[in-house]
């Protein structure tokens, strides 16, 4: 038997629940016990009712676990074996998957922690003892020196900010970085091992901003001293906060020619005050950027494990705090004392 944290809509209590675990497994699927899951910024939109999901549910999707049991066709999984895994699962036969190669808009698209608890057996999710991962999610097998409260956050924001990273400006020695949560900081240290000379970061919150520099960056506190420091522009500016009311600054920092990645804004209230104009005239390129392809978090993963020794990691995780207490774990969580607030089972 497994239990869960199971979410009924905003306002509402979490509530324990048994869930019985499958008596056998469909070809390719896995049987993971969660070792240690962490609680991303989505979650606390999606608790807060600005995100919506269907209800009741299982939420959380950044996680490391331990395989049970599985599946026929899965040869490079052995009982045992310490994973984490893609935020989605997907066909890999529409042409999403193909032909575009964005199997993480994949036409039949499945995603952890996002999916009500009729779908399938229902655990779906990492606030819980166990999940059931689908045959097309890509699994990836942890190195033994990454400590799981290092790696369960890579299956979001470290993958997805590979992703972001992947299409850089052939001439990139200069970068912003706006946001210095965990997409923020990962992306500093990211671009500083890819050779960009000079990583800037902004944020409002100056702990967090000061911070960015244990991660490569050069923290600044606005436009007019990065521009101080760069009159003709960066080379790529990467949104990783969420707000809209940096795009303008974003715009204006970039140079002529550059790239502009918008990650953070992944809710609703992103409505733009930009012209045409001001993409046009600076010939930039604009790249949305939502979640990953599952050779994004192979990369993560091994950027990890040749970093590790060299940024800490470690110390942006919460001492882990019991799955029964998850709503505990929410409100530190939200007071954005740990940049993850790490959860386990009893």
């Amino acid at each position: 038997m497994a239990y869960a944290q199971v979410f009924h809509g905003p306002d509402q209590p979490l509530s324990q629940q048994a869930i019985s675990l499958p008596a056998s497994l469909q070809p390719g699927e896995v049987l993971a016990e969660i070792a240690l899951a962490t609680i991303c910024g989505s979650d606390l939109h999606t608790l807060s009712g600005q995100r919506i999901e269907p209800t009741p549910c299982i939420l959380g999707h950044e996680a490391v676990g331990r395989v049970v049991a599985t599946g026929s066709g899965r040869p490079d999984l052995g009982i045992g074996d310490r994973i984490t895994w893609s935020i989605a699962d997907s066909c890999g036969a529409c042409p999403a998957c193909g032909e575009y190669d964005l199997p993480e808009k994949c036409t039949h698209l499945f995603k952890y922690g996002h999916a009500s608890l009729d779908d399938g057996s229902g655990l779906n999710g990492c606030y819980a003892s166990h999940i059931l991962l689908r045959s097309g999610t890509h699994i990836v097998a942890l190195p033994d020196r990454l400590t799981d409260a290092v790696v369960a956050p890579a299956n979001c924001a470290l993958a997805t900010v590979v992703n972001a990273a992947e299409r850089l400006p052939e001439r990139c020695h200069s970068a912003l970085v706006q946001g210095a949560g965990l997409l923020g900081l990962y992306c500093c240290a990211l671009l500083t091992q890819r050779g960009v000379d000079r990583v800037y970061c902004v944020d409002r919150n100056e702990q967090r901003r000061q911070r960015s520099a244990d991660f490569g960056a050069l923290p600044i506190e606005g436009i007019d001293a990065l521009r101080a420091r760069e009159p003709g522009g960066v080379d790529a500016v990467f949104e990783l906060a969420g707000s809209a009311t940096l795009v303008n600054e974003g715009i204006a920092a970039v140079r002529p020619g550059g790239y502009y990645a918008f990650v953070g804004m992944v809710h609703p209230d992103t409505q733009l005050d930009v012209t045409g104009e001001q993409i046009v005239r600076k010939c930039l390129t604009v790249r949305g950027v939502h979640n990953y392809s599952p050779r994004h978090l192979d990369e993560a993963i091994a950027f990890l494990d040749q970093t590790a020794m060299r940024y800490p990691y470690d110390e942006l995780v919460s001492p882990p705090i019991a799955l029964s207490e998850l709503q505990r774990a929410v409100e530190l969580a939200r007071a954005q004392r740990f940049f993850r607030v790490a959860v386990r089972a009893d």
